[in-house]
C-alpha cells in the first residue's frame, strides 16, 4: 500500500471492493510503527505476530464470503488499561508489569468479534492518571505534529498513534477529558459517549463514576464506525444502560440544516480565555455551522471553576479508594506524579464527596435545562496547541480548569474534532457535546463540520519526513 493514509471508512470501502488487502495494510501501519514509534513511543507493547495472523484470517474471510462489517481487517490499538486476553495489560505501572489477563475487555472483545486486527497496546498514564511521568517503566508519549509537545492525556498513546497512522482507530478512556484532550492536541476525532453506553467491564478503574470508553480515529465518521461495534448493554458493568442501539451512521451526511447549537462562550472567552489562535477556530466553526443552516444560539451555565471543583473533588476521592490498598502498601511504587494525587484524595472527608455528588446533581438539572431545545453545545476543547512535554505542571489538575470535565460530571456526549492549526502549527479544536444517547445527532454534526473545512487533508509532517 503507497500513498495517504486511509480512513476507516474509506479502507473499508476499498477492502470490500478487493482494491485492498488488511495484509498490505497491516504491513503499512507496521512499517509506520517501526520507522516512527522509537520518536512518539505510542505503544507500550506491539502485537506483530498476532497483527499479521489477524489480518491474514480477515483476508481468507473477506475472500470467501466478503467483509462481517466496514472494521473487518482494520488495524486497530488498545489502551493499556484495556484487558487482552494472553498479551501484557500492564496500565503503565510498576505494579502490572508481569499482568497477562486471561480475558478481554468488553471493548476488545466487541472489536475482535467485528474484525479488528490488533496492532497492539498504546502508551497511557499510569492507571490513566498522573500527566506526563518520567519514572514510568515507559516513557510517555509524544506529539506527531512536533514530539517536543505533549499529547494530553491520558490515552496518549492512541492519539498519537491515530495521528501519525500507525492504527486506523483505537480505544481510549475518559474520566475528565482523556480521549478529547489528545483528540485535541494530536488532531483527530474522539468521543467521549454517554455514561454507561460502552461497557467498562475489563478496564482498569480510575473514577467509577466518571469513567467512560470510546473510540479514536482520524475522523467523527471513523468514530461512527466504531462506536456501533462498541456500544450496547453488558451485564458486567454495573453501570451499562440497556437501551436500543440506532445505527450511528445513517444520519451522517445529511448536513445540519435547520439544528440548534448553543455556544457556552463563557466557558472559553471569560471563565478560561482560551488562546487567539483556538478563539479563531471557535468563531470560524461558529460561522461554518451557520453556513451550513444551522441556528446558533447562546447558553449560559455555572461556570468552569464549578464543574472543575466538583469533577476534581470526585475524581481524585475515587481514584483513592480504586487503589487504597496499594497506597497503604506500596505508595513509593507508584509514580511521582500519581503518588502526590493518591495522597491528596486520602485526605478529602466524606462530607466533602457528599457535597460535591449532590453539586454534581445540581449542575447536570443545570446543563438539561441549558440545552433545552438545542440539539447540542459547542466550546473549546483544549486552551491552545500542546505545550512542551517537560513544561505540563505537577497539579495541572488544579490549575485552570478544562473545558472537558464538565461533560463527564454530566455523563453527556461529547467529541472533538479539529479546527484549525494554531501559530506553532501544531493542532485546533472544538468540543461538541450532545443530550445523553443522542450520539447520531452529535456525530452528525461534527462529520458536517469535517467535511466543510480542509483540516482532514492536513496528516503531521512527521509522516513526510
Amino acid at each position: 500500500m503507497s500513498g495517504a493514509i486511509p480512513t476507516i471508512a474509506e479502507a473499508a470501502r476499498l477492502i470490500a471492493a478487493k482494491q485492498l488487502s488488511p495484509v498490505e495494510l497491516t504491513r503499512a501501519c507496521l512499517d509506520r510503527v517501526h520507522k516512527l514509534d522509537g520518536e512518539l513511543h505510542a505503544f507500550v507493547h506491539l502485537t506483530e505476530e498476532r497483527a499479521l495472523a489477524e489480518a491474514r484470517a480477515a483476508e481468507a474471510a473477506i475472500s470467501a464470503h466478503g467483509p462481517k462489517g466496514p472494521l473487518h481487517g482494520i488495524p486497530i490499538g488498545l489502551k493499556d488499561i484495556v484487558d487482552t486476553k494472553g498479551v501484557p495489560t500492564t496500565c503503565q505501572s510498576k505494579f502490572l508489569q508481569d499482568n497477562i489477563p486471561d480475558a478481554d475487555a468488553a471493548c476488545a472483545e466487541k472489536l475482535a468479534a467485528a474484525g479488528t486486527v490488533l496492532i497492539g497496546k498504546t502508551t497511557t498514564h499510569e492507571f490513566a492518571d498522573g500527566g506526563p511521568s518520567f519514572d514510568l517503566p515507559k516513557p510517555p508519549a509524544r506529539n506527531p505534529w512536533n514530539t517536543e509537545h505533549f499529547t494530553a492525556g491520558s490515552s496518549s498513546g492512541t492519539g498519537a498513534a491515530v495521528a501519525a497512522g500507525l492504527i486506523l482507530g483505537g480505544i481510549g478512556t475518559d474520566t475528565g477529558g482523556s480521549i478529547r484532550g489528545p483528540a485535541a492536541l494530536c488532531g483527530i476525532a474522539g468521543i467521549k459517549p454517554t455514561y454507561g453506553l460502552v461497557s467498562r467491564a475489563g478496564v482498569a478503574p480510575a473514577a467509577f463514576s466518571l469513567d467512560h470508553i470510546g473510540p479514536m480515529a482520524w475522523t467523527a465518521e471513523d468514530c461512527a464506525l466504531m462506536l456501533q461495534a462498541l456500544a450496547g448493554h453488558d451485564p458486567r458493568d454495573p453501570a451499562s444502560a440497556s437501551r436500543p442501539i440506532p445505527n450511528y451512521t445513517a444520519r451522517l451526511g445529511s448536513g445540519v440544516k435547520g439544528l440548534k447549537i448553543g455556544v457556552i462562550h463563557h466557558f472559553h472567552e471569560t471563565d478560561h480565555k482560551v488562546s487567539d489562535g483556538t478563539q479563531r477556530g471557535i468563531a470560524a466553526a461558529i460561522a461554518t455551522f451557520r453556513d451550513l443552516g444551522a441556528e446558533m444560539r447562546e447558553v449560559q451555565v455555572s461556570p468552569l471553576q464549578d464543574w472543575l471543583a466538583c469533577g476534581s473533588l470526585i475524581s481524585i476521592t475515587e481514584r483513592a479508594a480504586a487503589f487504597e490498598e496499594w497506597a497503604r502498601t506500596r505508595l513509593g511504587d507508584f509514580s511521582e506524579r500519581l503518588r502526590s494525587r493518591l495522597m491528596l484524595g486520602a485526605f478529602v472527608t466524606g462530607v466533602d464527596y457528599v457535597q460535591a455528588v449532590r453539586r454534581r446533581r445540581e449542575l447536570r438539572a443545570e446543563l438539561q435545562a441549558a440545552m433545552k431545545g438545542l440539539d447540542a453545545v459547542l466550546t473549546a476543547t483544549q486552551p491552545a496547541e500542546a505545550a512542551k512535554i517537560d513544561a505540563v505542571p505537577k497539579w495541572d489538575l488544579f490549575g485552570p480548569p478544562n473545558f472537558t470535565m464538565p461533560f463527564n460530571v454530566a455523563g453527556y456526549p461529547a467529541i472533538s474534532v479539529c479546527s484549525g492549526f494554531g501559530e506553532g502549527g501544531l493542532p485546533l479544536a472544538i468540543q461538541l457535546a450532545g443530550k445523553p444517547f443522542q450520539e447520531p445527532t452529535l456525530l452528525r454534526i461534527a462529520d458536517a463540520f469535517e467535511k466543510a473545512t480542509q483540516f482532514r487533508e492536513r496528516r503531521p509532517a512527521l509522516l513526510a519526513a
